[in-house]
């Protein structure tokens, strides 16, 4: 005795078994060779009763029912029908099925459908797609993580077929790649409006030590670098941007189709070096903090944006040999600017002043007055330790 599962098969095979008698009989009527598929094309000639009438050809005629309409075709329309089945010399047809095959016949591999979401699971969404049952991926779903794919049920979707097995009439679709095919379509349209020199607004969206990256809309992100936002040194971004902070930026470099973008943000500030000639003087004595010391001496900023040399040989009255243990960053020093090349962008400093006395040592204190007596009281033949002592002299009185 046959189960309910091999009666249904046995069923199955035996509407299989007559229908392709029947395909072979139309097969024969309109004289051409049997098509691979139970697919066919017919012309509308009018209506009877509850139905539709087509033609196939010449002197073939068959029925769709009127229902599977939403609205009749005019006549003359030709419209894609499914056989499925004959009374007496009436053929008669399926519209809906025979969407549904020419929707396999027409998908492929790459093709483009759309289709409504008609169930959720864990796996994915389950999609109708021109009559075709087809499963979109929850990986492919969108181009982020979908927490909640409940909320996306009935919704119409635009997918790119990516699987197709006509055998076991599986269909697999991707929404992430239409969603991806439209990102480099509108990052290539913003692309072309961006040249270097032009003036962008942008969102600061993640922080490296190395800069800033920098949403710009479009689905483009630019890069700040770090030696690009200020003038003076910054040791990370996160001293002058957070992340969501809006910028102005100007476009430094756009290449390899907008994936490569360089942005500055000093470029739109005033140079503090256009000023430096007219500011500092070989001779002057300024006060500056230490940014940054390395073996052959100390970065000291003068001004914002301004950084001069203190060579280790210029560092202190002694020899030093290392120079975090003679200065600290972060520590305000006294030094005498020794050279400006505002060109090249290089001060030279020293901690000591024009006759090796330490800054703020009492012997530079006494070298403007040494110097007034030895230009006062020099003539010829003077002894120069008798002058040195009538200024210390002069000083102490």
């Amino acid at each position: 005795m046959l189960g309910p599962s091999s009666s249904i098969d046995a069923m199955h095979k035996k509407q299989e078994s007559r229908l392709d008698r029947l395909r072979s009989e139309l097969a024969q009527e309109l004289g051409a060779p049997r098509p691979e598929s139970n697919l066919y094309t017919a012309t509308v000639t009018g209506t009877s009763a509850g139905d539709v009438v087509l033609e196939l050809g010449p002197r073939v005629q068959g029925v769709v029912p009127r229902e599977e309409f939403d609205l009749v075709p005019a006549i003359g329309t030709t419209v894609p029908v499914a056989l499925v089945g004959r009374e007496d010399d009436l053929w008669l047809f399926s519209v809906r099925e025979g969407e549904r095959l020419a929707s396999w016949e027409e998908m492929d591999v790459g093709s483009t459908v759309e289709g409504a979401v008609i169930g959720v699971n864990k796996g994915g969404l389950e999609l109708k797609v021109s009559g075709v049952n087809a499963f979109l991926p929850a990986s492919q779903v969108a181009l982020g993580h979908m927490e909640d794919l409940l909320a996306l049920a009935g919704q119409r979707f635009v997918c790119r077929v990516i699987e197709i097995d006509r055998a076991k009439k599986r269909v697999v679709v991707s929404r992430r790649a239409v969603l991806e095919e439209e990102r480099e379509r509108a990052r290539g349209e913003a692309v072309g409006s961006l040249r270097p020199g032009t003036l962008v607004r942008g969102k600061v969206a993640r922080l490296e030590s190395f800069g800033a990256f920098v949403a710009l809309g479009g689905g483009l992100e630019g890069l700040l670098h770090v030696s690009n936002l200020a003038h003076r040194r910054v040791e990370h971004p996160s001293e002058l941007l957070a992340v969501g902070q809006e910028l102005e930026l100007l476009v430094l470099e756009v290449s390899q189709g907008g994936k490569r973008i360089g942005l500055g943000r000093k470029q739109l500030e005033a140079d503090p070096w256009d000023e430096v000639e007219g500011r500092f003087k070989p001779g002057d004595v300024v006060t500056g903090r230490v940014r940054r010391t390395v073996d052959f001496g100390a970065f000291v900023e003068l001004v914002p944006g301004v950084e001069g040399l203190l060579h280790v040989s210029e560092i202190g009255a002694a020899r030093v040999r290392q120079v975090r243990t003679a200065l600290a960053t972060g520590q305000e020093i006294a030094v005498r600017v020794v050279s400006v090349d505002a060109g090249s962008k290089r001060i030279s400093l020293s901690q000591r002043d024009a006759r090796g006395a330490l800054l703020g040592s009492e012997e530079a204190a006494e070298g403007p007055e040494i110097a007034q007596v030895l230009e006062e009281r020099r003539p010829a033949g003077t002894n120069l330790g008798r002058l040195f002592q009538q200024a210390l002299e002069k000083r102490k009185g």
